[in-house]
């Protein structure tokens, strides 16, 4: 090797100053691919980690908009399309306040890989702003999403890059994003993915996440000759990861307990039932409430203010919020209280300590670029919907779904499978994911 894995994560790190989440996602990733690449002849000397981490092309961009009063507001705009080899650009739009380079370059990293995992020919890419749709008027929101994709417009297309939505993007904010794009380009195309049914989207898109989690965590425990059925659920999070990873815990026969928010979460020891669940998809989905308001309508809930819910006993924990929301004082508690199996709905929601308590206590550990890649993988589906004119039923759509968080698994156990028998998902996960897409850029050279 030309380096060594210090030398290269010095290097990122120097290239990339005060971007935190990005160099530890690197990190993450790098600590199980040098090691591979050391010991696969046609991967050295290339560089393609180094060009993995370095993004294709990164827009910044402002967007003013209007505000109700008539004021002019300004956001900032990005687009960070990381890497093409196996495929357009795949990834998708996120509008929050945090939003910055740095969050934005740790999602298009991990998106490349999750990509890769899923089997279809996607390449990874995220965006977004700094824009808060909370709050905002329906024309507000419309107003921005159509600046936002006057500019995002010049550098998308249906063969070049597919954005879909993410925190703060939803059917709405698609919606308005799709009509743009549309009204520029006077064709229609699908150009965006988690669209409505009545103008191109795919059934199963809002569940497929949280579904897709809740199979990678069955089967890992089936890999044990275990069961989610009967076990006590733990999940953080409550908007569409959350509700749809609730639901089919629920079906599979597991009896979850809490939901979270970034203000707390709530405790019902007697189980969230569907109709409990349903309640909590209006309150969200609907009038976009706060999940206290749980226990106004089931007494018997507590609500825990400015907590988070991993001090629950639990047998399965699925992080389901954010990026690095479980740390190492939480890791040890869901160690403590005898947890079999992570699924990372979220991206990244454990931090490295808490993955070392995590994996030293040889809990089933369902890194989220391969437990959490159902989304883009129902994504990937309503795009060949899209190109063959034809709506799938919902039924076709989950039967897919299930087919390919198997055969992510099935990656993962390949490449992740250690001497003694165990799995190390994280390592698998990561150089499938990676062999990929490093074979694609061997065959087409230093581009």
């Amino acid at each position: 090797m030309r380096q060594t894995l210090q030398d290269f994560l010095k290097e990122v790190e120097n290239k990339n100053p005060n971007q935190p989440e990005f160099l530890q996602a690197v990190s993450e990733a790098a600590e199980n691919i040098f090691p591979f690449i050391e010991e696969n002849k046609k991967y050295q000397n290339q560089a393609i980690l180094e060009r993995m981490v370095e993004a294709e092309r990164i827009i910044i961009f402002r967007v003013a908009w209007t505000d109700d009063s008539g004021a002019i507001r300004v956001n900032r705009g990005y687009r960070v399309q990381m890497n093409s080899a196996i495929g357009p650009y795949k990834g998708g739009l996120r509008f929050h306040p945090t939003v910055n380079l740095n969050i934005l370059k740790f999602l298009a990293f991990e998106q490349v890989l999750k990509n890769s995992l899923t089997t279809l020919a996607l390449g990874g890419a995220k965006g977004g702003s700094d824009f808060n749709p909370k709050g905002k008027s329906d024309a507000e929101v419309m107003r921005f999403c159509q600046n936002f994709m006057t500019e995002l417009a010049k550098h998308i297309g249906a063969q070049t890059d597919i954005p879909a939505g993410d925190i703060g993007v939803g059917n709405r904010e698609i919606g308005y994003l799709f009509g743009q794009y549309k009204k520029l380009q006077n064709n229609f195309t699908g150009v965006l993915t988690g669209k409505e049914i009545a103008y191109g989207g795919s059934l199963i898109r809002p569940e497929a996440t949280g579904y897709g989690t809740v199979y990678f965590v069955e089967h890992m425990l089936q890999g044990q000759n275990k069961s989610i059925k009967g076990k006590q659920v733990c999940i953080s999070g409550s908007g569409n990861v959350a509700q749809y990873a609730a639901e089919k815990a629920i079906e599979y026969g597991a009896k979850v307990i809490t939901l979270s928010d970034s203000s707390g979460y709530i405790h019902d020891k007697e189980g969230i039932d569907q109709e409990k669940l349903d309640y909590v998809k209006e309150l969200k989905n609907g009038k976009r409430g706060r999940i206290k308001s749980y226990v106004e309508e089931y007494p018997h809930a507590v609500y825990h203010a400015n907590k988070a819910p991993w001090e629950e006993k639990c047998e399965v924990a699925l992080p389901c919020a954010t990026e690095n929301e479980l740390n190492a004082t939480a890791a040890k508690t869901l160690v403590k209280n005898g947890c079999l199996a992570i699924g990372e709905g979220a991206n990244m929601p454990c931090t490295k300590d808490a993955v070392d308590i995590l994996q030293e206590a040889k809990i089933l550990y369902g890194i989220g670029k391969a437990a959490n890649a159902g989304g883009v993988a129902v994504s990937g589906l309503e795009m060949s919907q899209n190109a063959m004119g034809v709506r799938w039923s919902a039924e076709k759509v989950n039967e897919e779904l299930k087919k390919i968080m198997k055969e992510i698994h099935q990656a993962c156990v390949e490449y992740g499978t250690l001497e003694n028998g165990e799995i190390d998902y994280i390592k698998g996960a990561n150089i499938a994911g990676f062999k990929k897409v490093a074979d694609a850029m061997l065959a087409q050279g230093a581009v």
